[in-house]
């Protein structure tokens, strides 16, 4: 049988089991299991055993459930009550006023969650009901938080960045860095996004509070200095090279856990509660990184990822132009699937075609977290749009018009790293990292 028709074979098998709702990792090991019996004579057995094994033991891959607990702990902590508190007095006069709380507030968080549906939860649990009570437009409302919230899988620490990092071989603490100037990019994007909706619909948007004396703004502000220095602490140890980012995230939960009971809020409940919602993450995630890692080095002995890239090589396709077909293709995948799977699913197939085309891989990481932000947010499978949705109690259809808006400011985005990849790979080339 030739390559093409092992390719499509393959293919047709894989999207047949996701879409019978068969779990991605089993897909992924139904998948390579059957490309390997039926077009090559490899020992089966023996590969399987040592990929797994091979992905599942990594050090790099230990920061995963650490980072995952601590986004959980602080999840159940009163961090999103104190942010809303602290960073009101000091936007009563930016145009859009509290709408901005859903954008800082969801930066914030991003920096010590790494998840993006952790953060829609965090921040919105507080600010929707806070602004609905307030007068704040429906749309704008529910749009700034689930584009805003779509950070958490970009700003460091992301899991998302660690899961590529580990199926692509790539430096995490690298990735992170990386992540920070888009990261920051997005979030002055939204900013203004809102500074001129504001200015164009003034009257939408209700009087502000009286201004507050300076002293008043600080003392409200209290709340944020232990999560600011949460999040100095653990993306600080890994940017001056103190720590790995494994090492900075067991930092990161010891000082999570010393917030929470800081704040009241750690229990015997609460901690049981956090460790099994880490626990049961952190072993789907595990799970899926093994099937990819056995899918990826099945599909090498049945030769497809070369003949893919070859193929591609013979259209002659411009980097810009594959980039285009990427994005197209991964905000398809991203309408059925999670941000992760689509990472892991996908990564075998296109490294080689990326690699081929001279893509930076390191840049090519943050390319597509950007990417899989827009699927976030994009119906049937927008993980963001469920979050609000269970929020909010709206039509799924109805969050995700509100969220258009901040999917073109993604689309803006991507489009500007692309014109200027230095955004993404300066911060790592001055630091040496």
């Amino acid at each position: 049988m030739s390559e093409l028709s092992m390719t499509i074979v393959l293919l047709l098998m894989l999207f047949a089991l996701l879409g019978s709702g068969v779990w991605v990792a089993f897909s992924l090991f139904a998948v390579g299991m059957a490309g390997m019996a039926l077009f090559t004579e490899a020992p089966l057995g023996d590969v399987l055993a040592t990929t797994v094994w091979g992905a599942s033991n990594g050090w790099a891959l230990a920061a995963l459930p650490l980072f995952i607990w601590m986004g959980e702990i602080l999840f159940r902590s009163r961090l999103s009550e104190d942010m809303f508190t602290g960073l009101s007095p000091w936007l009563t006069h930016l145009p859009g006023r509290l709408l901005h709380v859903n954008i800082l507030g969801c930066g914030i968080f991003a920096a010590v969650s790494g998840s993006s549906a952790a953060t829609a939860a965090t921040i919105g649990k507080m600010s929707i009901p806070e602004l609905a009570r307030r007068g704040y437009p429906e749309n704008m409302m529910i749009g700034t938080l689930a584009g805003s919230a779509t950070l958490g899988l970009l700003i460091p620490p992301s899991i998302i960045l660690i899961v590529y990092g580990v199926a692509t071989e790539q430096s995490i603490a690298r990735l992170f860095i990386a992540g920070v100037l888009p990261g920051m990019l997005l979030v002055t994007m939204f900013i203004g996004y809102v500074v001129i909706w504001s200015l164009l619909n003034h009257k939408a948007i209700p009087k502000g509070e009286a201004s507050l004396p300076l002293s008043e703004k600080l003392r409200r502000s209290r709340g944020l200095i232990p999560v600011v220095l949460l999040i100095g602490g653990v993306i600080g140890s890994i940017y001056s090279g103190i720590a790995s980012p494994t090492d900075a995230a067991a930092v990161g939960v010891v000082l999570a856990l010393v917030l929470s009971r800081y704040t009241g809020t750690l229990n015997r409940t609460t901690f049981i509660e956090g460790l099994l919602g880490a626990t049961k993450t952190s072993c789907m995630i595990a799970f899926i990184l093994a099937g990819a890692a056995f899918l990826t080095v099945a599909m090498g002995f049945t030769g497809i990822p070369k003949l893919l890239a070859a193929w591609i090589s013979t259209m002659q396709l411009s980097p810009y132009a594959l980039l285009g077909a990427l994005t197209l293709f991964f905000i398809v995948l991203g309408c059925f699937l999670d941000g992760i799977s689509v990472v892991v699913l996908t990564t075998s197939v296109i490294m080689p075609m990326v690699e081929q085309a001279g893509i930076d891989p390191l840049w090519f990481g943050i390319f597509v977290v950007i990417v899989v932000e827009m699927s976030q947010i994009t119906p049937p499978v927008g993980f963001n749009l469920f979050v609000i949705q269970g929020l909010t109690g709206m039509n799924i259809l109805r969050v995700a018009w509100a969220a258009i808006p901040f999917f073109l400011l993604l689309l803006l985005a991507l489009a500007i790293i692309v014109a200027v990849p230095q955004i993404v790979t300066i911060l790592p080339t001055m630091m040496g990292a």
